[in-house]
């Protein structure tokens, strides 16, 4: 799909930030349109086709999260990117489970969001979804430790904690960490986070 033939919502509490993002994304050939508030995209969301969101996590009227499972229950499936401050991997997590198609932590390379818009993009093309059969096989390939440390980690539990459950260190933690994202082929936590979904390692 061009860039040209669906529209990038921004939906932030913050002009700077609406500004901002907005340039960057025009300067990229992407068609944009600016919202203050998740009510006040909420509003127009019915007329959204083609359309891609990005959200910030934490708002005063409606936040990310609320704002996510508002457009799934009135079966609105518009690809949604959440950005969030460092932090706030929990509701990051939560925001996975009601259907972001990716999270991203700030602060972020501008490269890093045009990316994942685009690969929202590829999204309402193909209407692709993970393949649960090689997402199953990497799973396979993680040991019952690494497995137990996915867990955790999907649960937006920090590797102090983790590791406390587990009995084992920190530094062991991040250790099965960086294994389990090499094992899984995960670009990111989101993706980590996206395909434990769609294993079911971590419902929804």
């Amino acid at each position: 799909m061009a860039m040209g033939d669906y529209v990038v919502h921004i939906v932030d509490d913050e002009e700077s930030v609406r500004k901002s993002l907005a340039f960057l994304l025009s300067v990229e050939g992407f068609a944009v349109r600016l919202h203050a508030s998740a009510t006040a995209f909420l509003e127009i969301a019915p007329t959204v086709r083609n359309g891609c969101l990005v959200t910030d996590l934490r708002m005063p009227d409606i936040d990310g999260v609320e704002l996510l499972r508002r457009l799934r229950a009135g079966g609105n499936r518009i690809p949604a990117l959440v950005i969030t401050g460092h932090g706030d991997v929990p509701m990051a997590v939560a925001a996975m489970k009601a259907g972001a198609f990716d999270f991203i932590e700030k602060p972020f390379e501008d490269q890093v969001l045009i990316d994942s818009i685009r690969r929202a993009a590829e999204e309402i093309s193909n209407d692709a979804n993970d393949d649960q059969r090689a997402i199953d096989a990497r799973l396979a390939t993680l040991t019952g430790r690494e497995r137990e440390v996915l867990s955790g980690i999907v649960a937006g539990l920090p590797n102090k904690t983790i590791g406390y459950d587990l009995d084992i260190s920190p530094r062991t933690v991040e250790v099965h960490r960086a294994n389990i994202m090499s094992k899984m082929d995960a670009r990111s936590l989101a993706d980590l986070v996206r395909m434990a979904l769609t294993a079911g390692v971590l419902s929804r």
